[in-house]
């Protein structure tokens, strides 16, 4: 497969064919702006800065694959992605969350995913190195004499230092006694303690290296060992207030330098444990911090995806009553965000006019013409998702990559369970499906869920303990167990 960003739209659906069923519509829409990011990034400088996506507006019932391929494009970009509720938010001057944190959010992601690929990047050099720190461990390498001996001009410069800071502590310490060393015999004492310290030098090498090799195999990972972590107790502070710094994590080690240094703590861990908590220090130590947050900043501008769900709830103009908090406000307050303006995070200011918007809503009752025409405008391609049918049930059931049929199959395989799911059985589960979403509240393909669940119900809850491990799901087991339920009206609203 090429590159990621180098797919064609033609790609980029079918990728999304093996994941979502249907909705060829919004498949094309998302191709298309993923693909357009690629084309913007061939332009010269000058042009690439005024070229700005083209934001989606998906509308369609809940359960018909709006978030899951805003989700999979970002995974097929490897680009930062998040997801909000437009309904969680609210006017600037309410008590709520400010629509700023989407994109504090976004950033977030955005360092976490760069730093786990600067992490796998150097993460044989790292590995070496937690090897070794466990071999300090196990065997502690021989030492000449003298040789873990402070240098006294470091001690100088400590003293001289706290005299500095707190007068009266600085004097001098008295001169050191310097140790008698009696005048080595020429040719006897010099040569045997050389020939000593050799010896163990080498045994402990040969210790060492018999070590690496029964670490290196796997033949130590249940020793237990004591091994130094940081101690990541220090408390945590969320701070609200009207510049920004809404549900900020404060650290206060971070903030105040190396006033208090990390503090460390002993664990006792197996040797396989210690292996990784190391060789993650170690990476992590590795790691340019600096560059690391300008990587994560610019693919975030560059590359980052929102996607505002439930934006139907928050579509509705100021009536009589006066100004509603989750309507007309919040969508005040996302126009700058989408229009292109500068947000300051901790991980310094970020500006959104090239990220990507998706908003999705269902709109029954609202519509889109409801929204103010200002943010209407920043959301120019309109894709209504389609409906999913009983024909789309079976398709989702069995098609994709992760079909529910598979899952669990592979789930009560664990137990040694056998499940054989038949034409017609696959066929009567969708049926049961499109019947309860037609007679109750549409939740389109999340009804699939509840039905499997409740017909599997019983096989997992025996699984362990059956002795027929061979079991056949066709249309007569699922009506068995299901149709009574179906059937009742008032008992289905509660269990399906």
């Amino acid at each position: 497969m090429k590159e990621k960003q180098e797919l064609t739209p033609r790609q980029i659906v079918a990728e999304l064919d093996k994941y979502i069923v249907g909705q060829e519509k919004a498949k094309k829409a998302v191709a298309v702006a993923l693909r357009n990011r690629y084309r913007r990034r061939q332009l010269s400088e000058d042009l690439r800065e005024e070229v700005i996506p083209k934001n989606i507006l998906m509308m369609g019932p809940t359960g018909v694959g709006k978030t899951e391929i805003a989700r999979r494009l970002a995974n097929l970009a490897g680009a930062p992605f998040v997801k909000v509720e437009a309904t969680k938010f609210t006017e600037v001057g309410y008590v709520g969350r400010d629509v700023d944190s989407m994109v504090r959010d976004l950033v977030q992601r955005a360092v976490a995913m760069v730093e786990s690929e600067k992490i796998e990047e150097v993460r044989p050099v790292a590995n070496e190195r937690a090897v070794e720190q466990i071999l300090d461990i196990m065997e502690p390498p021989a030492r000449r004499i003298g040789q873990g001996a402070v240098p006294s001009q470091w001690l100088d410069s400590l003293q001289s230092a706290m005299g500095h800071l707190f007068p009266g502590t600085g004097n001098p310490p008295p001169p050191p006694i310097e140790p008698y060393h009696p005048e080595p015999v020429e040719g006897e004492e010099t040569e045997t303690t050389d020939e000593v310290t050799r010896d163990q030098i080498e045994r402990k090498e040969r210790i060492r290296d018999r070590l690496r090799q029964q670490l290196l195999a796997g033949e130590l990972d249940d020793r237990e060992i004591n091994i130094e972590v940081d101690d990541t107790s220090m408390p945590h502070f969320q701070v609200f207030g009207q510049q920004g710094l809404e549900e900020m994590g404060m650290d206060m080690s971070g903030m105040l330098g190396n006033l208090f240094p990390k503090r460390r703590k002993r664990k006792r861990v197996t040797v396989r444990e210690a292996r990784d908590i190391l060789a993650d220090d170690e990476a992590r130590a590795m790691i340019d911090q600096d560059a690391l947050t300008r990587e994560a900043v610019e693919r975030t501008e560059q590359d980052g995806i929102i996607f505002v769900d439930e934006m139907d709830k928050i579509a509705g103009r100021e009536k009589e009553g006066g100004p509603q908090v989750s309507r007309e406000g919040v969508q005040r307050d996302i126009l700058p965000i989408i229009e292109g303006s500068t947000v300051m995070t901790k991980y310094g200011p970020v500006t959104t006019q090239h990220i990507l918007f998706i908003a999705a809503g269902a709109f029954h009752v609202s519509k889109p013409s409801d929204l103010i025409p200002e943010l209407q405008g920043r959301l120019p391609i309109r894709v209504e998702l389609d409906t999913l049918t009983e024909a789309d049930f079976v398709r989702i059931l069995t098609e994709p990559k992760n079909a529910l049929v598979k899952q669990y199959m592979a789930l009560l395989g664990s137990e040694g369970i056998e499940l054989d799911f038949t034409e017609d059985g696959i066929a009567e589960i969708a049926s049961v499906a499109a019947q309860v979403n037609t007679s109750m509240e549409n939740i389109g393909a999340r009804r699939l869920h509840t039905v499997m669940e409740r017909l599997l119900e019983d096989v997992s809850f025996a699984a362990p303990d059956v002795d027929d491990k061979q079991i056949t799901v066709n249309a007569a087991y699922v009506r068995d167990r299901l149709a009574d339920i179906v059937k009742d009206e008032d008992l289905s609203r509660y269990i399906l």
